[in-house]
């Protein structure tokens, strides 16, 4: 069996689509775990004329991250599971029951 490497490759459009949202819900901790990060890069002293950061500031970024972080999880669940069913396994003519 030969592989015509002309001939581009189909991806159906539904599975390519949940398939960036699954990479998209994989990434999400990773996005939040940064965003998190940043405050630990925020200026706590006085030197240099810069304004330090109110630990009031900086909780109410990290919760405002937490918020977002929960929000758009919800949204990108909400978008695979509207997005349609999985597809059927490919060996589902095997599985059913003869008639």
């Amino acid at each position: 069996m030969s592989i015509d490497l002309n001939q581009p490759v189909f991806l159906e459009r539904r599975s390519y689509r949940q398939r960036r949202m699954m990479d998209a819900v994989r990434l999400l901790p990773v996005i939040g775990l940064l965003l998190w990060l940043l405050p630990t890069l925020w200026s706590v002293s006085d030197d240099g004329g810069v304004e330090p950061v109110k630990m009031s500031q900086a909780i109410i970024y990290v919760f405002g991250v937490w918020v977002c972080l929960i929000l758009s999880g919800g949204l990108l669940w909400r978008y695979l599971v509207a997005g349609g069913e999985m597809p059927a396994p490919l060996d589902a003519d095997a599985t059913s029951e003869p008639e």
